[in-house]
């Protein structure tokens, strides 16, 4: 098979600061159903680690695989460039997370625009350790049985070597966002203005809280399908192109 006929048939899961590998298990799940392999990755919360160490370790768990779509979830956003560069990635996707900005810091970004981009009653709350607050904010769309599995699922990964760095995103490698319209966290708009002013994409959205690998992994998973059908392998495409669909999926 070559990397053009493989491209895309594995898909690199990335958690974000709140939740485990394990918090990919449905979606992991589904995408096998729909003939793809899933690779959902653990990530180690060292404050010592860069983004680059970050993706060789993601490279290092994932093994061989060619040109695979690499999803980033959330705060974990800041790693996408540099995994997906690592893997040789055909694609990234953006799942509700943050764009870094080459020109700052995550956290010198979250600061500059801290009213704009979060939720005001979000702001300062650790899911990870108070239960409340995950359903209120991450798993308000769960119902009562996978609000029970989501809260077994999370574990704090706070990547602050990585928080600390300014970082190039990868434009040669093409891009999605998928906005979670129903976000309680990340403020929706910010995620569609996050997608077209740092990606020059327009994002697709799903009808979802923070959390859609919770509370619809179904339509996340034939989302990413769509996404790996949809994008151009070693074409010349150019990667900051729109997606060729717009709206809600």
């Amino acid at each position: 098979m070559t990397r053009q006929e493989a491209a895309g048939r594995d898909v690199v899961l990335i958690h974000s600061t709140g939740q485990g590998a394990a918090g990919w298990e449905r979606v992991v799940r589904a995408l096998g159903e729909r003939g793809r392999t899933a690779h959902a990755v653990e990530l180690m919360s060292d404050p010592g680690l860069l983004a680059a160490d970050h993706a060789e370790h993601i490279r290092r768990q994932v093994g061989a695989v060619a040109a695979p779509v690499v999803l980033a979830h959330s705060g974990s956003g800041p790693l996408l460039p540099a995994a997906a560069r690592a893997l040789r990635a055909s694609h990234q996707v953006w799942l509700a997370a943050w764009v870094p900005d080459p020109e700052a810091s995550f956290l010198e970004d979250t600061n500059r625009h801290l009213r704009a981009a979060f939720h005001p009653d979000w702001i300062g709350k650790d899911p990870t350790e108070d239960d409340a607050v995950a359903a209120a904010f991450l798993y308000h769309d769960a119902d009562e049985a996978t609000l029970e599995w989501a809260l077994s699922t999370r574990r704090l990964f706070l990547p602050l070597g990585v928080f600390g760095q300014r970082l190039p995103l990868a434009p040669e490698i093409p891009s999605a966002y998928v906005v979670a319209a129903h976000d309680r966290t990340i403020r929706p708009e910010w995620q569609r203005r996050m997608a077209r002013e740092r990606l020059g994409v327009e994002p697709v959205e799903l009808p979802s809280g923070h959390c859609p690998n919770v509370s619809q992994p179904g339509r996340l998973a034939a989302l990413l399908v769509e996404v790996t059908d949809a994008r151009d392998v070693d074409t010349g495409r150019p990667a900051r192109q729109p997606p060729r669909r717009k709206g809600t999926f």
